[in-house]
């Protein structure tokens, strides 16, 4: 889903001139790498709440969240490894860092 808004994005920003300065300003040096923690943490919590929606016949506990990390993690694996474009998260330090605190957070009350 994250790798099909990053392609729309990455298609559609250049032909937008108003698009194109939002995206320029939000990923400048100031702003960029909370950015980008901010959409890692995003994606952590929207797998969250798609499990608790839409699969509702799995027990969510820690160790389904820890795999639910892995899962994600590896999802981005593919993606850098298919040469999709980076344009809102990548396979790096800080979207491990979001992705545990979105997973997390959302997934609280399922720690024990």
């Amino acid at each position: 889903m994250i790798a099909a808004l990053e392609i729309l994005l990455f298609w559609g920003a250049p032909a937008s001139p108003v698009v194109s300065n939002v995206f320029q300003m939000l990923f400048s040096p100031p702003l960029g790498v909370l950015t980008q923690v901010a959409i890692a943490i995003g994606m952590g919590a929207l797998a969250v709440y798609w499990l608790e929606v839409w699969q509702q016949r799995y027990i969510l506990n820690s160790s389904t969240l820890w795999l639910l990390v892995g899962c994600l993690l590896l999802g981005l694996l593919i993606k850098s490894l298919l040469r999709l474009p980076d344009f809102l998260v990548d396979l790096s330090r800080l979207a491990f860092m979001g992705i545990l605190i979105g997973v997390f957070w959302k997934g609280r009350p399922y720690w024990r």
